[in-house]
């Protein structure tokens, strides 16, 4: 497997190549990630990693049930403060622009399932998770 050349950032105090791959799932893995609702998934995506948390997706997909970001971060980021806050952010806001279509699936203020996956990013998996998640959805 071919390695790509890692492009190092720096800041004030530190030298650092941080990447993670994030995947996030609805609530009993009911299938409400579709149409408009993806589309707007994406958009808050964008707007709480990058515009809050300063952070750069890399790849982004998602199915029917769950969402992949493979995103850079910054060494000062808290990864699971990151992660808890895009789940509420987003959970908040899909239920309240989506509340119509969600009502039949969650009785319940749900949106994302308690848990989530995470993981780094090295030069010899970056590839072959980023072609995992452009695959996502495609049957």
């Amino acid at each position: 497997m071919q390695t790509m050349n890692t492009e190092y950032k720096t800041n004030r105090h530190s030298c650092y190549s941080l990447e993670y791959h994030l995947v996030v799932v609805t609530k009993y893995r009911h299938s409400v990630i579709v149409t408009e609702l993806k589309e707007r998934l994406l958009a808050l995506s964008k707007e709480v990693i990058e515009d809050f948390w300063k952070c750069k997706i890399t790849a982004i997909n998602t199915d029917k049930d769950h969402i992949h970001i493979m995103f850079e971060a910054p060494p000062q980021v808290q990864l699971s403060k990151l992660i808890n806050n895009y789940k509420t952010v987003t959970s908040r806001r899909i239920r309240k622009e989506f509340a119509d279509f969600l009502k039949p699936y969650y009785q319940k203020p749900y949106f994302w399932s308690d848990s989530y996956f995470v993981c780094t990013v090295s030069d010899r998996s970056h590839e072959m998770i980023q072609r995992y998640i452009a695959a996502q959805g495609i049957k």
